[in-house]
Protein backbone atom coordinates (compact mmCIF):
# COMPACT_ATOMS: atom_id res chain seq x y z
CA UNK A 1 0.00 0.00 0.00
CA UNK A 2 1.21 3.54 -0.67
CA UNK A 3 2.27 5.77 2.20
CA UNK A 4 -0.27 8.57 2.55
CA UNK A 5 1.50 11.90 3.04
CA UNK A 6 -0.12 15.31 3.59
CA UNK A 7 1.87 18.14 2.01
CA UNK A 8 1.70 21.50 3.78
CA UNK A 9 4.11 23.66 1.80
CA UNK A 10 2.84 26.81 3.49
CA UNK A 11 4.22 30.30 3.06
CA UNK A 12 7.28 32.15 1.82
CA UNK A 13 10.01 29.79 0.67
CA UNK A 14 8.00 26.79 1.87
CA UNK A 15 6.62 25.87 -1.56
CA UNK A 16 10.09 26.29 -3.10
CA UNK A 17 11.92 23.96 -0.72
CA UNK A 18 9.11 21.42 -0.54
CA UNK A 19 9.02 21.27 -4.33
CA UNK A 20 12.67 20.23 -4.39
CA UNK A 21 12.13 17.65 -1.66
CA UNK A 22 9.30 16.12 -3.67
CA UNK A 23 11.62 15.83 -6.68
CA UNK A 24 13.93 13.79 -4.48
CA UNK A 25 11.00 11.72 -3.23
CA UNK A 26 9.94 10.96 -6.81
CA UNK A 27 13.40 9.60 -7.57
CA UNK A 28 13.54 7.57 -4.38
CA UNK A 29 10.26 5.90 -5.23
CA UNK A 30 11.71 4.82 -8.59
CA UNK A 31 14.89 3.52 -6.94
CA UNK A 32 13.41 1.72 -3.95
CA UNK A 33 10.05 0.59 -5.29
CA UNK A 34 7.74 2.11 -2.70
CA UNK A 35 4.90 4.50 -3.51
CA UNK A 36 3.30 7.50 -1.86
CA UNK A 37 -0.10 9.09 -2.14
CA UNK A 38 0.23 12.82 -1.57
CA UNK A 39 -2.45 15.39 -0.82
CA UNK A 40 -1.68 19.11 -0.70
CA UNK A 41 -3.30 21.40 1.85
CA UNK A 42 -3.37 25.18 1.68
CA UNK A 43 -2.62 26.16 5.26
CA UNK A 44 -0.63 29.02 6.73
CA UNK A 45 -0.45 32.79 6.68
CA UNK A 46 -1.67 33.25 3.11
CA UNK A 47 -4.80 31.24 3.79
CA UNK A 48 -5.43 33.07 7.06
CA UNK A 49 -5.18 36.45 5.34
CA UNK A 50 -7.54 35.29 2.62
CA UNK A 51 -10.15 33.49 4.73
CA UNK A 52 -9.56 34.45 8.38
CA UNK A 53 -9.25 30.74 9.16
CA UNK A 54 -6.13 29.00 10.44
CA UNK A 55 -6.97 25.30 10.81
CA UNK A 56 -10.55 24.06 10.82
CA UNK A 57 -11.54 21.04 12.89
CA UNK A 58 -12.71 19.27 9.73
CA UNK A 59 -9.25 19.68 8.23
CA UNK A 60 -7.72 18.26 11.41
CA UNK A 61 -9.96 15.23 11.02
CA UNK A 62 -8.78 14.78 7.43
CA UNK A 63 -5.13 15.14 8.36
CA UNK A 64 -5.50 12.55 11.10
CA UNK A 65 -6.01 9.86 8.45
CA UNK A 66 -2.53 10.34 6.92
CA UNK A 67 0.63 8.42 7.75
CA UNK A 68 2.81 11.54 7.90
CA UNK A 69 2.88 15.27 7.19
CA UNK A 70 5.63 17.14 5.34
CA UNK A 71 5.61 20.83 6.25
CA UNK A 72 7.60 23.52 4.46
CA UNK A 73 7.29 26.76 6.43
CA UNK A 74 4.44 28.95 7.63
CA UNK A 75 4.03 32.57 8.57
CA UNK A 76 3.93 35.94 6.85
CA UNK A 77 4.94 39.38 8.17
CA UNK A 78 1.35 40.58 7.77
CA UNK A 79 0.02 38.10 10.34
CA UNK A 80 0.63 38.95 14.03
CA UNK A 81 3.02 36.67 15.92
CA UNK A 82 1.33 33.71 17.59
CA UNK A 83 -1.67 33.40 15.28
CA UNK A 84 -0.20 30.78 12.94
CA UNK A 85 2.21 29.35 15.52
CA UNK A 86 -0.51 28.52 18.03
CA UNK A 87 -3.39 28.07 15.60
CA UNK A 88 -1.58 25.73 13.22
CA UNK A 89 1.76 24.39 14.44
CA UNK A 90 0.88 23.90 18.10
CA UNK A 91 -2.64 22.77 17.25
CA UNK A 92 -1.17 20.00 15.09
CA UNK A 93 1.49 19.03 17.63
CA UNK A 94 -0.92 19.00 20.56
CA UNK A 95 -3.94 17.65 18.68
CA UNK A 96 -1.99 14.73 17.24
CA UNK A 97 -0.04 14.23 20.49
CA UNK A 98 3.32 14.58 18.74
CA UNK A 99 5.06 14.54 22.10
CA UNK A 100 8.58 14.02 20.74
CA UNK A 101 10.42 16.74 18.87
CA UNK A 102 13.58 15.16 17.47
CA UNK A 103 16.34 17.42 16.17
CA UNK A 104 19.68 16.16 14.87
CA UNK A 105 22.69 18.40 15.52
CA UNK A 106 25.35 17.06 13.19
CA UNK A 107 28.34 18.75 11.61
CA UNK A 108 28.94 17.33 8.14
CA UNK A 109 32.32 17.24 6.40
CA UNK A 110 32.67 20.29 4.19
CA UNK A 111 30.50 22.50 6.40
CA UNK A 112 32.24 25.31 8.26
CA UNK A 113 31.04 25.73 11.82
CA UNK A 114 31.28 29.14 13.50
CA UNK A 115 33.07 27.25 16.28
CA UNK A 116 36.74 27.48 15.31
CA UNK A 117 38.36 24.10 14.85
CA UNK A 118 35.19 22.06 15.32
CA UNK A 119 35.35 18.77 13.42
CA UNK A 120 32.51 16.38 12.49
CA UNK A 121 33.73 13.67 14.89
CA UNK A 122 33.04 16.07 17.78
CA UNK A 123 29.50 17.05 16.81
CA UNK A 124 26.85 14.33 16.35
CA UNK A 125 23.98 14.93 18.76
CA UNK A 126 20.26 14.18 18.80
CA UNK A 127 18.09 16.48 20.93
CA UNK A 128 14.78 15.10 22.16
CA UNK A 129 12.48 17.93 23.20
CA UNK A 130 9.22 17.31 25.05
CA UNK A 131 6.70 18.75 22.61
CA UNK A 132 3.26 19.03 24.23
CA UNK A 133 3.72 20.40 27.76
CA UNK A 134 5.78 23.05 29.54
CA UNK A 135 5.09 26.74 28.98
CA UNK A 136 3.81 25.96 25.47
CA UNK A 137 0.69 24.35 26.94
CA UNK A 138 -0.78 27.86 27.15
CA UNK A 139 -1.59 27.99 30.87
CA UNK A 140 -1.64 31.54 32.22
CA UNK A 141 -3.25 34.84 31.43
CA UNK A 142 -3.40 38.60 31.89
CA UNK A 143 -4.93 40.55 34.75
CA UNK A 144 -5.66 44.30 34.55
CA UNK A 145 -4.40 44.30 30.95
CA UNK A 146 -3.33 47.70 29.63
CA UNK A 147 -3.07 49.30 33.06
CA UNK A 148 -0.11 50.17 35.26
CA UNK A 149 -1.10 47.22 37.47
CA UNK A 150 -1.02 44.67 34.64
CA UNK A 151 0.03 41.14 35.62
CA UNK A 152 1.06 38.44 33.14
CA UNK A 153 1.43 34.79 34.16
CA UNK A 154 2.75 31.94 32.05
CA UNK A 155 2.76 28.56 33.74
CA UNK A 156 4.81 25.50 32.89
CA UNK A 157 2.75 22.30 32.86
CA UNK A 158 4.68 19.10 33.62
CA UNK A 159 2.95 15.76 34.17
CA UNK A 160 4.48 12.47 35.24
CA UNK A 161 2.90 10.90 32.16
CA UNK A 162 4.39 13.47 29.79
CA UNK A 163 7.82 13.54 31.41
CA UNK A 164 8.14 9.77 31.67
CA UNK A 165 7.19 9.02 28.10
CA UNK A 166 9.64 11.49 26.58
CA UNK A 167 12.44 10.34 28.91
CA UNK A 168 11.69 6.74 27.98
CA UNK A 169 11.93 7.67 24.30
CA UNK A 170 15.32 9.27 25.00
CA UNK A 171 16.59 6.17 26.81
CA UNK A 172 15.44 3.90 23.99
CA UNK A 173 17.11 6.11 21.37
CA UNK A 174 20.32 6.20 23.43
CA UNK A 175 20.38 2.40 23.34
CA UNK A 176 20.62 2.56 19.53
CA UNK A 177 23.55 4.99 19.64
CA UNK A 178 26.34 5.43 22.22
CA UNK A 179 24.18 4.48 25.26
CA UNK A 180 24.66 7.91 26.76
CA UNK A 181 21.76 10.18 27.72
CA UNK A 182 21.98 13.72 29.10
CA UNK A 183 18.99 15.39 30.72
CA UNK A 184 18.94 19.19 30.55
CA UNK A 185 16.82 21.28 32.91
CA UNK A 186 17.21 23.95 35.63
CA UNK A 187 16.64 21.91 38.77
CA UNK A 188 18.36 24.39 41.10
CA UNK A 189 15.76 27.09 40.42
CA UNK A 190 12.72 25.31 38.92
CA UNK A 191 12.53 23.07 41.95
CA UNK A 192 9.06 21.59 41.35
CA UNK A 193 9.25 20.79 37.65
CA UNK A 194 12.94 20.02 37.94
CA UNK A 195 12.34 17.60 40.80
CA UNK A 196 9.72 15.72 38.76
CA UNK A 197 12.06 15.47 35.77
CA UNK A 198 15.08 14.39 37.83
CA UNK A 199 13.25 11.81 39.93
CA UNK A 200 11.71 10.26 36.83
CA UNK A 201 15.07 10.32 35.04
CA UNK A 202 16.78 8.53 37.91
CA UNK A 203 13.97 6.03 38.47
CA UNK A 204 13.88 4.99 34.82
CA UNK A 205 17.66 4.87 34.61
CA UNK A 206 18.10 2.78 37.76
CA UNK A 207 15.15 0.49 37.16
CA UNK A 208 14.90 -0.04 33.40
CA UNK A 209 17.97 1.38 31.67
CA UNK A 210 21.01 0.63 33.84
CA UNK A 211 22.96 -0.01 30.62
CA UNK A 212 22.60 3.67 29.59
CA UNK A 213 25.11 6.15 31.02
CA UNK A 214 23.32 9.18 32.51
CA UNK A 215 24.41 12.79 32.80
CA UNK A 216 22.73 16.05 33.78
CA UNK A 217 23.38 19.69 32.85
CA UNK A 218 21.60 22.92 33.72
CA UNK A 219 20.26 24.62 30.59
CA UNK A 220 22.67 27.56 30.84
CA UNK A 221 25.65 25.24 31.24
CA UNK A 222 24.38 23.03 28.40
CA UNK A 223 24.31 26.02 26.04
CA UNK A 224 27.93 26.69 26.97
CA UNK A 225 28.93 23.04 26.52
CA UNK A 226 27.20 22.85 23.12
CA UNK A 227 29.62 25.53 21.97
CA UNK A 228 32.77 24.47 23.82
CA UNK A 229 32.38 20.69 24.25
CA UNK A 230 29.73 19.33 21.85
CA UNK A 231 31.40 15.92 22.03
CA UNK A 232 30.13 15.73 25.62
CA UNK A 233 26.64 14.96 24.26
CA UNK A 234 25.09 12.11 22.31
CA UNK A 235 21.35 12.03 23.07
CA UNK A 236 19.94 14.99 24.99
CA UNK A 237 16.43 15.05 26.46
CA UNK A 238 14.84 18.21 27.82
CA UNK A 239 11.60 20.12 28.29
CA UNK A 240 9.73 22.13 25.69
CA UNK A 241 11.16 25.60 26.28
CA UNK A 242 14.73 24.49 26.94
CA UNK A 243 14.58 22.26 23.88
CA UNK A 244 13.48 25.20 21.75
CA UNK A 245 16.50 27.18 22.93
CA UNK A 246 19.17 24.52 22.80
CA UNK A 247 18.26 23.23 19.34
CA UNK A 248 18.79 26.68 17.85
CA UNK A 249 22.21 26.77 19.51
CA UNK A 250 22.78 23.39 17.89
CA UNK A 251 21.68 24.67 14.50
CA UNK A 252 24.23 27.44 14.81
CA UNK A 253 27.16 25.16 15.56
CA UNK A 254 26.27 22.72 12.78
CA UNK A 255 26.29 25.44 10.13
CA UNK A 256 23.02 27.35 10.36
CA UNK A 257 19.25 27.04 10.09
CA UNK A 258 19.56 25.95 6.47
CA UNK A 259 20.81 22.60 7.78
CA UNK A 260 18.31 22.19 10.63
CA UNK A 261 15.71 19.46 10.24
CA UNK A 262 13.12 18.32 12.74
CA UNK A 263 10.54 15.64 13.40
CA UNK A 264 7.41 16.01 15.53
CA UNK A 265 6.65 12.41 16.40
CA UNK A 266 3.79 10.42 17.88
CA UNK A 267 5.66 7.19 18.60
CA UNK A 268 2.35 5.35 19.13
CA UNK A 269 1.39 6.14 15.50
CA UNK A 270 -2.16 6.92 16.60
CA UNK A 271 -1.95 10.08 14.49
CA UNK A 272 0.42 11.32 11.79
CA UNK A 273 3.86 12.62 12.70
CA UNK A 274 5.04 15.87 11.11
CA UNK A 275 8.43 16.57 9.57
CA UNK A 276 9.71 20.08 8.87
CA UNK A 277 12.76 22.27 8.45
CA UNK A 278 12.99 24.95 11.12
CA UNK A 279 14.33 27.86 9.11
CA UNK A 280 11.01 29.66 8.76
CA UNK A 281 9.36 31.19 5.73
CA UNK A 282 12.14 33.71 4.94
CA UNK A 283 9.92 36.19 3.05
CA UNK A 284 12.92 38.35 2.15
CA UNK A 285 14.30 35.74 -0.29
CA UNK A 286 11.11 34.37 -1.81
CA UNK A 287 11.50 33.87 -5.55
CA UNK A 288 15.22 34.67 -5.60
CA UNK A 289 16.42 31.09 -5.90
CA UNK A 290 18.47 31.49 -2.70
CA UNK A 291 16.34 29.24 -0.49
CA UNK A 292 18.32 26.16 0.54
CA UNK A 293 16.19 22.99 0.41
CA UNK A 294 18.71 20.80 2.27
CA UNK A 295 16.92 20.99 5.65
CA UNK A 296 13.64 20.05 3.99
CA UNK A 297 15.26 17.06 2.28
CA UNK A 298 16.82 16.11 5.63
CA UNK A 299 13.32 16.23 7.13
CA UNK A 300 12.10 14.06 4.27
CA UNK A 301 14.78 11.55 5.24
CA UNK A 302 13.45 11.51 8.80
CA UNK A 303 9.94 11.00 7.44
CA UNK A 304 11.03 8.04 5.32
CA UNK A 305 12.87 6.43 8.22
CA UNK A 306 9.76 6.81 10.37
CA UNK A 307 7.64 5.15 7.68
CA UNK A 308 10.01 2.18 7.57
CA UNK A 309 11.75 3.08 4.31
CA UNK A 310 15.23 2.69 5.76
CA UNK A 311 17.13 2.24 2.48
CA UNK A 312 15.56 5.40 1.04
CA UNK A 313 16.38 7.34 4.22
CA UNK A 314 19.97 6.09 4.00
CA UNK A 315 20.17 7.33 0.40
CA UNK A 316 19.03 10.77 1.58
CA UNK A 317 21.67 10.87 4.31
CA UNK A 318 24.42 9.79 1.90
CA UNK A 319 23.34 12.29 -0.75
CA UNK A 320 23.27 15.20 1.72
CA UNK A 321 26.69 14.27 3.11
CA UNK A 322 28.11 14.15 -0.41
CA UNK A 323 26.49 17.44 -1.43
CA UNK A 324 27.72 19.29 1.64
CA UNK A 325 31.24 17.95 1.21
CA UNK A 326 31.25 19.29 -2.36
CA UNK A 327 30.26 22.74 -1.08
CA UNK A 328 33.71 23.44 0.29
CA UNK A 329 34.69 26.96 -0.70
CA UNK A 330 31.07 28.01 -1.12
CA UNK A 331 28.92 29.94 1.31
CA UNK A 332 27.48 27.82 4.15
CA UNK A 333 23.87 28.60 3.24
CA UNK A 334 24.39 27.48 -0.33
CA UNK A 335 23.55 30.77 -2.06
CA UNK A 336 25.96 30.02 -4.90
CA UNK A 337 23.60 27.23 -5.87
CA UNK A 338 20.04 28.02 -6.88
CA UNK A 339 17.25 26.23 -5.04
CA UNK A 340 16.56 24.11 -8.12
CA UNK A 341 20.26 23.36 -8.59
CA UNK A 342 20.45 21.86 -5.12
CA UNK A 343 17.32 19.80 -5.72
CA UNK A 344 18.62 18.52 -9.04
CA UNK A 345 21.98 17.58 -7.55
CA UNK A 346 20.33 15.72 -4.70
CA UNK A 347 18.15 13.83 -7.18
CA UNK A 348 21.34 12.70 -8.93
CA UNK A 349 23.13 11.87 -5.68
CA UNK A 350 20.39 9.68 -4.20
CA UNK A 351 20.70 7.52 -7.31
CA UNK A 352 24.36 6.93 -6.44
CA UNK A 353 23.40 5.40 -3.12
Amino acid sequence: MPHRIAILDGDGIGPEVVGEALKVLDRLEELEGFTTERTAYDLGGRRYRRTGEVLADETMDELRTFDAILLGAVGTPQVPPGVIERGLLLKLRFGFDQFVNQRPVKLYPGVTSPIAGLTPDRCDIVVIRENTEGVYAGAGGLLYAGTAAEVATQESVNTRHGVERVLRYGFELARTRARRLTMVHKTNVLTYAGDLWMRTFDELGDGEYPDVERDYAHIDAACLYFVTQPERFDVVVTDNLFGDIITDVGAGIQGGMGLAASANIDPTRSAPSMFEPVHGSAPDIVGTGKADPVATVMSLGQLLAFLGEGPAAARVESAIASLLDRRQGRTPDGVEYSTADVGDELVDLVAQG
